[in-house]
């Protein structure tokens, strides 16, 4: 198994171009060049080395600054690869048409499970893109949104993609613009889906109403065991231990069975 980790190196782009004809044959399996400063060219480059990879199955690129262009280089690869499992676009700027391509490809890439895309400038339109992919998407189980601009309009779109997703069990939404109507839409797509297991809405603007609407989803349910709100200032305390409390019984009829 051959890994690659390349960090702080100038030229990157041009050694990336190289990758298909050096190593055909080499079962290079995990390529991590976070914060190597290989923006969009060297988005595009990756883009053209994996083409004709069958082996590498991780890819990290976090803190690269590839953008919308390099993001929707990757995008086109990923349509057709059938190897890779996780990639993480961690803090690259590829705002909501990186988003909305990315989107596009997940709707017939059969193999991510694993996909962070936390800091990149997405906006409910990126968010909505996603939450569509989602409906058709049989493969993501983690994928992580945190830090970017979704509020109640992206929130509520993802709600609706979760409604009929039976894969995805870890959703970060950490620090977004998230408000109560947003909450209420993921509370009511709780109701009725069956593999969610972690939720994170830490520091949005969520108050007490988009608390109470969690609390009401998880009755009768079985599935989920973590509910993050922490950060979250307008929760009143009352509320907030009530989600705790039926968090609880979760844990205890999970035990039980």
């Amino acid at each position: 198994m051959v890994k690659i980790f390349q960090r702080g190196q100038e030229g990157i782009p041009a050694k990336l171009k190289e990758l298909s004809c050096e190593y055909p044959c080499s079962p290079i399996t995990e390529i991590d060049l976070s914060e190597t400063r290989i923006g969009a060219e060297g988005g595009k480059a990756l883009a053209d080395a994996i083409k004709s990879n069958s082996t590498v199955t991780k890819i990290t690129l976090a803190g690269n600054r590839i953008g919308a262009e390099g993001c929707k280089a990757l995008a086109e690869t990923l349509k057709s690869n059938t190897t890779i499992t996780n990639i993480d676009l961690y803090d690259n700027d590829i705002g909501d048409e990186g988003c909305k391509a990315l989107a596009d490809a997940l709707k017939s890439n059969s193999t991510i499970t694993n996909i962070d895309l936390a800091h990149n400038d997405m906006g409910d339109p990126g968010c909505k893109a996603l939450a569509d992919a989602l409906k058709s998407n049989s493969t993501i189980t983690n994928i992580t949104l945190a830090g970017n601009s979704i509020a109640d309009e992206g929130c509520k779109a993802l709600g609706d993609g979760l409604k009929s997703n039976s894969t995805i069990t870890d959703i970060d939404l950490e620090s977004n613009g998230i408000a109560d109507e947003g909450c209420k839409a993921l509370g009511d797509a709780l109701k009725s889906n069956g593999t969610i297991k972690n939720i994170d809405l830490e520091i949005n603007d969520i108050g007490d109403e988009g608390c109470k609407a969690l609390t009401d989803a998880l009755k009768g349910k079985s599935t989920i065991t973590n509910i993050y709100i922490d950060g979250n200032d307008s929760i009143g305390e009352e509320t907030s231990k009530a989600l705790a409390d039926a968090l609880k019984t979760i844990c205890a009829l999970t035990n039980d069975e």
